[in-house]
Parts: C-alpha cells; structure tokens; sequence
C-alpha cells in the first residue's frame, strides 16, 4: 500500500465517521476478542460499575456483518464508540446476576452486593470509548459507566489464553464468523468422571439438536466441550448443608431460589471458556438435582441428570442465547418485581398489550382468536392454587410426623398419600392443556414473566413455560424468534 493510498483511504475513514458512518469491520478491529472485567455493586435502586481488568483473549467469534446488534434486547447493552465522533462500532445487549439481583426483596431493602462482571467485545485496533448502558424503569438504555480503552495500554493482558484443559470439539461447522460457537464447560466433575462428561456433552448435544428450531440450523452450528476436573463431585447444595470444592463454584439457591443453579465465579468461567472462540456459553453441572438459570448473552447452566434433561437445556438456553422471556406466572421465583407494570418488554415473547393493534408478534396470530385471548385462566388457577396448598400441606403434617418422633412408616405412608394426591391434581392440569380448544394456537395469553396480570405470553403453553414440562415445543413465535438469532451471527 503507497503512502498516497494510505492517506487517501485515512481521508475516507475520517471522512465517513464525521457523519457518524462506521468505517468497515475490519478497519476498527482486529481479529480478537477484549476481555472488560468490571465489579458491578448494587441494590434496587443504585447501581456502581468499577474497571477491573483487560484481557485479549482468542479470535473473535462474532459476526462482522452484524456487529451492531439488529435489536434492543437485554436490560444491559455495551457499546463501542470512535474516540473523535462518537461513531457506534459495535453493541450488544446482555443480562447479568446482578440485574437479576436488583429486581429481589433483598435488594430493594436496600442491601448492596457486588459481582464481577464481564463484556466481551472485538479487539479495537486503536483507542475507543466503551459504554455501558443500564434499562431505565420506561426500559430506555441510559448510560451508566464509560471507559476509555487503549488497546496498547501495557495494562492489557495478553497471555495464552490456554489454561491445559481438555478441548473436546464436537460439532464443526461454517467459519467462524459465520457460525454460532456453543463452548460447554464442565462442572462438579471430578477427574476420574471425566468419562461421564463426555457422554453428558454428547447426550445434551444430541438433545439440542433433536429440536427445532436447533435442527434446522445445525450446520450452523459449532460446539465444543471443555473439561476441567473439580476435586468435588457436583455443585455446591447450601440449604442441604452440601458445598463442594469444584472449577466455577456453581450453587443452588443462587439469589435465594431453591432450584436457580448459578455461579458468581465469573473470571474462572470465563477464563476456562477463552480457551476457544465462542458466542454462547453453557455450564453442564453434575448432579440428577433439577435446577438451572440461563441469562441472556451472559451464561446458561443446566444440570445434566435432572429428570427433564431436554426441557431444561431447551427452556434455559432459549434464555441465555436468545433472550426469550419466562411465561408462567405461578412459580416461586427470586425476583419481585422483573417487569415494571405499563412497560412494554423487550423480549420477543412477552407484552402488556398497551396497544393490541400493534401487537409485536400480531403477524403470526391465528385466524380466529381474539386479542387478548380467553383461554379460561380461572379453571386453571383454581386447579394450581389447590395444588399449592397441598403441597405446604403436606411439608406441614411430613415435618410434624419426623419431629414428633413418630415410626418412618407412619412418616412415608403420610408423605406417599400427599404425593398420590398432588399427582392425581398435576394430571388434571395435565389435560386441562392438552385437550383446550387454544393448544398451539397463537394469540394473547395473560399470564407470563412471573405476573398474572397485565403481561401477556403467545400461546397457552410451551417450553418457555412450566405449567407441564410434556409440552417440548417451542411453537411459532418463540421458533421464529430463536431463528433470528441464529441468523444474526450466521448470515
């Protein structure tokens, strides 16, 4: 390249940022990926964000063509601006724990708690301005931290990314840039269950793309498995007294959810994970407990024997890779109030129906039904709400037998009839979907992120809901959806 050539394409790029148009991918960034470690400390009502650490880590696994992200997703979003003009390069929306965590009782008691935290961006090839931008209560981003990021700072690490683990690829597919690379690391396995990790990786693969929208799409799709040995076998069970000494220190009762299965050891995951390139990562935890979490662009854990191994990985990942929403409203869950009541959701799944001509996912509607939708919710409830009482019923009369002293058959036969009766009620609710008229339609469903009011899911049931786990479809919407999102990273 002459140095006339140089200049004149100097000329171009400066030229082009002056009316805020972002110069070609490869003219910003190298082919690498940055590594923004940060402390996020906060309650429900204040947030503080602290740099911690930069680190390039291996190629970048993105997609250039979409490197500012196509849509508004995520209560979180990093964004990559020229230093000069202000010029966006790069953004992606993401969850994090700590969002998760503001949203709880404790917090809005005012209690602060701090997580380190992690965006990953394409390496910049010159200095930029880095945006963090936080959903206020209208769900407008609104910026909340900005660093300056000067790639040949000395401060940049820039070890090997290797840390001796064992790579297992297991599904090949386009060129990086054009495929979505799926990493799953390994944890509570201890070295001489090496072997059941891989057989776990290779079932939960198998189950992934047994699916649709997944099936699809495979050829889309890279997956790798990384294996590191924890001394302990499984996670950490803190209300059973259980903790174990394992690679991520994933928990249960993660944000004081009995069955929300997460890790706050964020740099030892990603650090295990930057082994490889990649733009999904999922957790595969040793134990038969049923628990999880997934959040969007951030991780997803699954346990790999619980008794719905297919549910839970398809219902969490959707989380964690495509951002759909929770739809039932009847489980206990950490959080008090997720969704602000007036405020349209950004996921793709969820509504209030403040315009029901303008109904996000009205395209897809099925001839004939009406929005909102009455899918006889009073039926419904009244069959949970008897369920419910059964079962503190039943931890009330089980705890007094065992406390009182009286005989361990006394105690199973009072615990077996409950279970009978809890059953006999989990099968009417059962048919109560399977058979309604509405099953696989779509409409306007109310009921849906955590709230029976006001919030509106798609469809009567699917994977994305809990009403019954035997319904493992997905249905048009959330397919729809999820398939948009292979797209952006692979098109």
């Amino acid at each position: 390249m002459t140095a006339r050539f140089r200049l004149a394409l100097a000329t171009v790029l400066a030229t082009a940022a002056a009316f805020g148009q972002p110069a070609a991918f490869d003219d910003v960034f190298a082919d690498s990926t940055l590594r923004i470690d940060y402390y996020h400390a906060a309650n429900g009502d204040s947030a503080r964000f602290t740099l911690d650490a930069l680190t390039v880590e291996g190629a970048w696994a993105g997609n250039p063509a979409t490197a500012v992200q196509p849509f508004d997703l995520g209560r979180y979003r990093v964004r990559v601006l020229d230093m000069e003009h202000g010029t966006l390069h790069f953004s992606q929306g993401f969850g994090s724990l700590a969002g998760e965590y503001r949203t709880t009782p404790m917090a809005r008691e005012g209690r602060w708690r701090t997580f380190h935290e992690s965006v990953r961006i394409p390496l910049p090839q010159r200095p930029v301005r880095v945006v963090l931008d936080d959903s206020d209560r209208a769900n407008r981003y609104v910026p909340v931290a900005e660093w300056r990021v000067d790639p040949g700072s000395p401060a940049v690490r820039r070890e090997s990314p290797d840390r001796g683990d064992r790579i297992i690829p297991l599904v090949t597919g386009p060129e990086l840039h054009r495929a979505v690379d799926i990493v799953i690391l390994a944890e509570g396995y201890t070295a001489a269950e090496a072997d059941s990790f891989v057989a776990d990786l290779e079932r939960h693969v198998g189950y992934l793309f047994d699916w649709e929208p997944w099936s699809a799409f495979r050829e889309r799709f890279t997956v790798t498995g990384i294996f590191r040995p924890s001394l302990d076998s499984g996670p950490d069970e803190p209300l059973a007294g259980h903790f174990r000494r394992t690679a991520l220190d994933v928990t249960f009762n993660s944000l004081g959810s009995p069955r929300y299965m997460m890790t706050e050891s964020n740099r030892a995951m990603r650090e295990m994970a930057a082994q490889v390139p990649y733009d999904a990562l999922i957790v595969l935890v040793n134990t038969d407990r049923y628990g999880g979490g997934g959040i969007f662009n951030c991780y997803t854990t699954v346990a790999a024997d619980n008794p719905w191994p297919e549910h839970m990985l398809h219902h969490e990942f959707a989380h964690g890779f495509a951002g759909l929403a929770d739809e039932y409203y009847t489980s206990d869950v950490a959080y008090d109030t997720f969704y602000e009541p007036g405020v349209e959701p950004r996921e793709a799944n969820l509504t209030a129906l403040l315009d029901p001509e303008a109904l996000k996912w009205k395209s897809l509607v099925s001839p004939g039904v009406a929005i909102p939708t009455d899918w006889n919710r009073a039926a419904y409830d009244t069959l949970d709400r008897r369920r419910s009482r059964l079962r503190g019923e039943m931890h009330v009369v089980v705890d007094s037998l065992i406390t009182g002293g009286y005989p361990k058959a006394v105690v199973d036969s009072a615990s077996t009839d409950y279970q009978a009766r809890e059953q006999a009620l989990a099968d009417s609710i059962k048919r109560f979907f399977l058979e309604h008229p509405l099953r696989g339609k779509v409409g306007a469903f109310e009921g849906g992120g955590y709230v029976g009011e006001g919030f509106y899911r798609p469809t009567l049931n699917s994977i994305m809901h809990r009403f019954f786990k035997e319904e493992g479809i997905f249905y048009l919407v959330n397919a729809a959806w999820i398939e948009r999102v292979i797209r952006v990273y692979s098109d």
